[in-house]
């Protein structure tokens, strides 16, 4: 049985528009141009980040196509290689590649966790939300940013890419 297709997505963590922009472009030299970029959201649910600075927004960016869902390990050590670029001496954003599909939103990690499961070469897997009944569901463990709902109109435009694009 061959991976599933999925739609390649990642958020960035980041405290000013030129390290997004930076960012956006080191990932497009590795996956594309995105095809939806989200609208910058307050990153202010957590302190976790604030190594990086106090005052970060997290956008999306939807890759194009439809990639073979096996490659997330992949993707997050891409992702980690762009972040230690960034380093300053820490690293200046926060890179979290995932994918999308009809039933649900998966992130990679680096860290382990009860509701994690480890793929390979030190890369967990988490169902960060399932959509349910016609709308996103979070789960006890959800990051209290993504069980907020402020990023469901992204997560939904992306799944509907996924169907036309599966449907072809």
């Amino acid at each position: 049985m061959r991976d599933p297709r999925v739609k390649r997505i990642t958020g960035i963590l980041y405290p000013d528009d030129d390290l997004l922009s930076w960012s956006i472009e080191k990932l497009t030299e590795i996956w594309g141009v995105p095809e939806i970029v989200s609208s910058p959201v307050p990153f202010d649910k957590t302190n976790y980040y604030n190594e990086i600075s106090p005052n970060l927004k997290r956008v999306f960016l939807c890759f194009p196509g439809l990639v073979n869902a096996g490659g997330l390990a992949d993707w997050k050590h891409e992702a980690i290689e762009i972040e230690a670029m960034s380093r300053k001496p820490i690293r200046a954003v926060n890179i979290d590649p995932g994918y999308i599909d009809g039933a649900r939103l998966i992130l990679a990690s680096t860290k382990d966790h009860a509701h994690r499961i480890y793929l390979r070469d030190g890369i967990f897997a988490e169902v960060t939300m399932r959509y349910r009944f016609r709308k996103w569901a979070s789960f006890d463990y959800t990051f209290p940013d993504f069980a907020s709902g402020v990023y469901d109109e992204f997560l939904s435009r992306v799944r509907k890419l996924w169907l036309k694009e599966i449907k072809s």
